[in-house]
């Protein structure tokens, strides 16, 4: 399944970069911030959103919105690439719904191999303790 996000819901705005770079960082606004609107967009399907929503990501608001900086590059034009493949991703992310766990128990033998290693280190203690007070 593929999802197409419309230019319309995403918000763009060219802020200066952090770091090195000499006079280059402090006249030209390279950094890309890019804004999209996870909880109201109407062109993600309502399980992909609640997906989303749910994972504890550092980069969405509390009103559900997904804020992406973008400053590796030097360029604007890439730095806005870069911003739009972290934001395909992070939307590819939540198309899988995670597999559920399946719970197991326990077999016989594994039960008596843990406790038989119990044991064993009860008795290894036990002879420590025996031993130096002799």
């Amino acid at each position: 399944m593929t999802i197409t996000i419309p230019e319309t819901e995403l918000v763009e705005r060219f802020v200066r970069s952090t770091g090195p770079g000499g006079q280059n960082v402090n006249k030209v606004a390279t950094a890309v911030e890019l804004r999209f609107d996870v909880a109201q967009s109407p062109s993600l399907p309502e399980a992909v959103r609640e997906r989303l929503l749910a994972k504890r990501d550092r980069r969405v608001t509390n009103d559900g919105v997904l804020v992406i900086s973008a400053q590796r590059f030097r360029t604007q034009e890439r730095n806005r690439e870069d911003a739009r493949e972290r934001l395909a991703a992070f939307v590819d992310s939540g198309l899988r719904a995670p597999k559920p766990r399946v719970a197991t128990k326990p077999s016989r033998a594994a039960k008596e191999r843990r406790l038989g290693a119990k044991r064993d280190r009860s008795q290894t203690k036990r002879a420590r303790s025996q031993r130096e007070w002799d």
